[in-house]
């Protein structure tokens, strides 16, 4: 930035940046001119073409060299504009840019360093509205979840107790997904590295929170859940808390569209260098064209489930971003219509070696 900042203070140089590009190409490409000139003029003894041609060999490719690296100097403020930038993107990182220059790439830094001020000050807002929204959420699922265990406490009928014990199992669902979608919220806030430490995931402890949040669902409509855990444990770049929303989301689409007295087939395995887990249906399935659409945020293709379930159109949307923000990967395959399907998530876990 210090040649920039210095050819910034020449006058017919302050406002353009192609000029300072052109001025410093002009003195490059004379240098070797005026090296020759003096050369010829202030030699003492008879130059042949050949000396000639040799030193006007060597000045040239001096004069490239250097210029060169000028140029490579002045373009300082296109690379530190770009690498805020993706500091910005990545890490959510706030960099602090000159503002003061007023040609073409001070006036890039000025707008880079405002875009990024503001999308901040957006993000914040935002995430201030949603978790007001979210307490407020809090409130709204408690007070169902207070009736219900008055109700309890007044030892009521077997038939008005399991209504009351589905209240307060529903409830409690959605305080946890509540609490996962604060958390994730919480992370994005803060300013991490991209390539955080893995954490260990024994699978085993998290299946029995996973299937207490299926459980009903899967009796409502009389399907068998098949785990199959090929393997204990695994570092992963995910917290645990946000694999089992996911898994338990995807567990929950795959019952929403599965027929009646069917089977969910969910598959934890290693391939290759990556874990790879699995969740299979035999349900409605959908066209192969259809792919991209499932995973868009308040996608068009909100479906009704095979018991008339409603669908946000959202959750697959979440599940994806979740999954791709903590360097994994999620994607769907069917055969089509009334063919099920497959959803696949993989996480390399290979880190060792890289």
């Amino acid at each position: 930035m210090k040649l920039y900042h210095n050819l910034s203070k020449i006058g017919f140089l302050r406002k353009s940046y192609v000029f300072k590009f052109l001025f410093v190409a002009f003195i490059g490409i004379h240098i070797p001119l005026i090296g020759i000139l003096f050369f010829v003029i202030f030699s003492d003894h008879t130059i042949s073409p050949i000396s000639i041609l040799v030193f006007a060999l060597i000045m040239t490719l001096v004069a490239t060299l250097v210029t060169l690296l000028v140029l490579n100097q002045l373009i300082k403020p296109i690379s530190l504009a770009s690498k805020s930038l993706d500091d910005y993107r990545n890490n959510r990182r706030l960099s602090v840019l000159p503002t003061e220059y007023s040609d073409e790439a001070g006036l890039l830094m000025c707008n880079i360093q405002e875009s990024i001020y503001e999308s901040e000050s957006f993000i914040n807002e935002k995430q201030d509205l949603i978790y007001m929204l979210s307490h407020d959420l809090k409130n709204f699922a408690g007070n169902p979840q207070g009736l219900a265990k008055l109700i309890l406490s007044e030892n009521p009928s077997d038939s008005i107790k399991h209504l009351a014990e589905l209240i307060c199992e529903s409830t409690n669902l959605q305080f946890r997904y509540i609490e996962n979608f604060i958390k994730l919220l919480k992370e994005q806030d803060q300013i991490v590295k991209v390539n955080q430490d893995p954490k260990n995931i024994i699978f085993p402890n998290i299946l029995p929170f996973i299937n207490e949040q299926v459980e009903q669902r899967l009796i409502d409509k009389n399907i068998k859940l098949n785990l199959s855990l090929e393997l204990v444990e695994a570092k992963l770049k995910i917290d645990e808390g946000l694999l089992v929303q996911v898994l338990v989301n995807l567990i929950s689409n795959a019952i929403k569209f599965s027929y009646f007295d069917s089977e969910i087939k969910v598959r934890m395995y290693l391939q290759n260098s990556n874990l790879v887990i699995t969740v299979i249906d035999k349900g409605i399935g959908f066209d192969k064209n259809q792919i991209d659409e499932l995973f868009k945020k308040f996608t068009k293709m909100s479906r009704l489930g095979t018991a008339n379930e409603l669908s946000t159109g959202i959750g697959l949307y979440l599940c994806k971003k979740i999954i791709e923000r903590n360097k994994g990967k999620l994607s769907a395959t069917s055969e089509g219509k009334n063919k099920g399907a497959e959803f696949k998530i993989e996480f390399d876990i290979n880190y060792d070696k890289k």
